[in-house]
């Protein structure tokens, strides 16, 4: 066994020890190189702890011959022992980007095939190649720490064993395994902001910067996860403490930036704002309210959101 596959099992193993026997989990594959290795481990190391995995593959319907892609899938994962995969199909309304909004309907199409199934889990296999890449794009947005940690091993159902994995790895992993994995077109077409980081920007640093650049970016966002977490844990004991729709302006001037943010991302979803729509262009004029305050009106924002200083308060309504 190649120390590709030895490492990807080891980190699988890893992965299954928040499993207990006779629990359904999901293993999301498109055919490519990384999900194709994670259920080929998956299918190795899940039966010794009696937890039951089953497929499911996303198809956009981006391209023609999509469903052909799919049903290659089913059969790669029937070969590998893993007799059920769910083929859902999705419309992918463009609304922000294509990457972006065919990643909404991808979770969305997970979110419901979990439900369905009664998965306690679903697998990704994004890898630290994805996670570095996930770093740099939000250095380009001007991102805080949340989104520069990128993605997490673990949020909620879903599990991405892999985080320390390269794509070489998961390449070699199948090569052993003569598995054949898919090279999606999309990731070659430059069209794409993330297709140029991989193929443009990371090579190019790591020519003129050195080697480990991909590997640094990743243990980063590690770093800023565990910063962000301890954050948003210090700004939830606050929140709760206030009102929710009503803030103390005292109080909220004497919390550091960086917790009282938090807190005001924290009252604006509660007033009914999209989840992930408050940006830091957002939040820039109700930090005005609080710590330059001249007696400006009420700010707009997403989901009809309005906040308002009233008699030394933050008032939210919608």
């Amino acid at each position: 066994m190649s120390a590709n596959t030895v490492a990807i099992r080891s980190a699988v193993r890893s992965a299954l020890k928040d499993c207990t026997a006779g629990d359904l989990i999901l293993v999301a594959v498109s055919g490519g190189a990384d999900s194709l290795a994670l259920a080929y481990a998956l299918s190795l190391e899940a039966p010794k702890m009696a937890v039951r995995i089953e497929g499911v593959s996303v198809d956009h319907q981006l391209q023609s011959q999509s469903s052909v892609q799919a049903e290659k899938v089913v059969a790669a994962l029937l070969k590998m022992g893993i007799e059920k995969t769910h083929v859902v199909k999705v419309d992918v309304e463009i609304t922000d980007g294509l990457e972006a909004s065919a990643r909404r309907a991808r979770y969305a199409a997970l979110d419901a095939c979990a439900e369905k199934t009664g998965a306690v889990f679903v697998f990704l296999g994004h890898t630290r190649d994805d996670q570095s890449e996930s770093v740099l794009l939000g250095l380009t947005r001007g991102s805080g720490a949340r989104s520069l940690s990128a993605m997490a091993a673990r949020n909620g159902k879903y599990i991405r064993p892999l985080l320390s994995i390269t794509r070489e790895e998961t390449l070699g992993a199948c090569a052993e395994a003569q598995l054949d994995p898919w090279d999606d077109p999309h990731n070659a077409d430059k069209t794409f902001t993330r297709v140029r980081v991989r193929h443009d920007v990371i090579p190019h640093l790591e020519k003129n910067l050195g080697p480990g650049i991909s590997a640094a970016l990743a243990r980063t966002a590690s770093l800023l996860r565990d910063d962000a977490d301890a954050l948003d844990q210090l700004a939830e004991a606050e929140f709760v403490s206030h009102q929710p729709l009503s803030l103390d302006i005292s109080r909220l001037e004497k919390l550091p930036k960086a917790i009282r943010t938090r807190v005001l991302r924290m009252a604006i979803y509660a007033a009914g704002a999209p989840s992930g729509s408050i940006s830091a262009d957002h939040i820039a004029p109700i930090e005005a309210l609080i710590t330059d305050w001249s007696g400006q009106g009420p700010s707009d924002l997403p989901g009809g959101v309005r906040v308002s200083r009233i008699s030394g308060r933050l008032s939210l309504s919608q």
